[in-house]
């Protein structure tokens, strides 16, 4: 660049982190503008798995790889398929040294993306309502306050519901079909054997036809648990479902007739269930190039959490971060980098609808096939 840009980021998810750490590497000032009040405001959701040629790549890119590797688990690459009677069809174990995608919780990540970045970097409380092009390139914030700031590149990184993408695309996300109701085990190797073992040292997954069941052992003896089936995004109606014990009632009926150490799930979690209704974007989801605003992540194209979407947020993230850092203009390094991730996102968006398909079938078939990627990369609400 010859003269340095005013850049904003909208979001600190993993990738609009990963983007400001690597402009920062390479002396290019930028703003991340973030509607949660501090970094503890809320659960950042849970376990990652980090690829190698993705995320892994990125954070390559962004120094911080060696510092990943000391927070990973390698061991949480194991993953176990279980038939509705609880009988093992399926245990996977990563081979010795696997560093393939290994697994980090989501929170984890995060800590140590906002830990590399400039003191001050990040503006906490500061929520976007909309971003509107001006002018010669450049771009226009609005905050929730009514206060507006102009910047030569603003970038949404702020997931399902971006108020940056309306700038590019009338997209909006749609519901799937397929909901998942999360649930938590906290010291789960002395407070929950059973559920321990089920899980074992990394996830488990248990399908029938439409409905399924997944467990995620995150670190410090915490388990997070998915009930995942097809059926109408108001398939909670006239339940409160703040009353666990009516939510519960209703799970335990929609999956009558699985082994009770499955069940277990359902009946022993600690606290609550929270529901979280699974959005996608269209496929493809393009736009015309706009001056100044971009997205990445979830913004730009939100899939089913079937492993894909924070590792594809991670690369976004670093790959727009070297196009600004390597062209002359923002506008030529826009098109660098949108030419090069919309049509990988498009793949990735359309594997992953495969991939959802075969997790939840809208069938009531037993059939055992369960392909290794399937199980949820990000569920923390956006």
């Amino acid at each position: 660049m010859s003269t340095t840009p005013r850049i904003a980021i909208i979001g600190a998810g993993p990738g609009g982190l990963v983007c400001a750490r690597v402009l920062q590497q390479h002396g290019v000032p930028v703003t991340v503008f973030e509607r949660e009040s501090d970094p503890d405001s809320r659960s950042q959701g849970g376990t990652l798995d980090i690829h190698e040629e993705t995320g892994q790549a990125a954070l390559r890119a962004a120094g911080l790889f060696d510092r990943f590797l000391a927070l990973s688990r390698p061991e949480g690459q194991q993953w176990l398929l279980y038939d509705r009677h609880a009988n093992l069809i399926r245990h996977d174990r990563a081979g010795e040294g696997d560093l393939s995608r290994p697994e980090i919780d989501r929170g984890q990540l995060r800590t140590l993306l906002l830990d590399s970045l400039a003191p001050g970097t990040v503006r906490w409380g500061h929520r976007a309502t909309a971003v509107t092009p001006l002018p010669h390139g450049m771009a226009r914030l609005h905050h929730h306050d009514g206060a507006v700031e102009d910047f030569d590149l603003v970038i949404g990184a702020d997931g399902a519901w971006s108020r940056v993408r309306p700038a590019l695309s009338d997209a909006q996300p749609s519901y799937t079909g397929v909901t998942m109701v999360e649930v938590h085990f906290d010291d789960v190797d002395h407070r929950h054997p059973g559920i321990a073992r089920l899980v074992g040292g990394g996830t488990m997954s248990a399908k029938a036809g439409r409905r399924g069941l997944v467990l995620q052992r995150n670190s410090n003896g915490h388990v997070r648990g998915y009930i995942i089936f097809r059926g109408p995004q108001d398939w909670h109606a006239g339940l409160d479902l703040a009353d666990t014990a009516s939510v519960r009632a209703r799970l335990l009926a929609q999956y009558e007739g699985w082994d009770e150490r499955l069940l277990d799930i359902l009946r022993d979690n600690e606290g609550g269930f929270l529901n979280r209704p699974m959005f996608v974007l269209p496929v493809p989801h393009t736009w015309q190039r706009v001056p100044g605003i971009t997205l990445l992540g979830d913004a730009a194209h939100l899939m089913p959490p079937v492993g894909v979407g924070a590792n594809l947020a991670l690369l976004d993230g670093a790959e727009l971060a070297r196009a600004v850092i390597g062209h002359p203009t923002i506008d030529r390094a826009l098109e660098v980098y949108e030419s090069v991730m919309l049509p990988r996102a498009t793949d990735n968006a359309r594997t992953a609808r495969q991939m959802l398909t075969t997790l939840v079938p809208d069938t009531d078939s037993d059939a055992a096939a369960f392909p290794r990627t399937l199980w949820p990369d990000r569920l923390s609400s956006s």
